[in-house]
């Protein structure tokens, strides 16, 4: 059958070829879900300066669903997470002001962080993008 591919980012695996894996990695899906993965790790500053830019997706906020999940053009973010970001935004400024030194947290906090990112994108979005896994992403 032959080596096959896995592309962590769009969770779907091809025959593995240099023609395939060319097409694959320069695709419109591979490219908007690879953006999805590291749009997860932006700052909130820029993310919040982002979505109050774009306008509200009025099938997301009728229905809770949008077909182009994060392809869609719009806001799919609510007035309440908006302020949440908000406050978290004023929150790392004020910190950063005083000179405060952010503590070093532990393996638990990281992970916990994490969980609640991945938790906000995943009821962001429909079922594709998956989120990828961390394993054998080619360099």
């Amino acid at each position: 059958m032959g080596k096959r591919y896995f592309c962590d980012y769009c969770d779907r695996s091809f025959q593995d070829n240099l023609h395939n894996r060319k097409k694959h990695l320069n695709g419109v899906q591979h490219l908007r879900a690879k953006k999805a993965w590291y749009d997860l790790f932006r700052d909130a500053a820029a993310v919040l300066l982002e979505e109050q830019s774009k306008k509200p997706c009025r099938k997301f906020l009728q229905t809770g669903q949008c077909d182009f999940g994060f392809n869609c053009r719009f806001s799919h973010m609510t007035e309440e997470d908006l302020e949440k970001l908000n406050a978290q935004v004023q929150e790392e400024r004020r910190s950063k002001e005083e000179g405060a030194e952010v503590p070093a947290g532990t393996v638990e906090d990281w992970l916990e962080k994490r969980a609640k990112r991945l938790s906000f994108a995943q009821s962001n979005r429909m079922c594709w993008p998956q989120t990828p896994t961390i394993t054998n992403r080619p360099a």
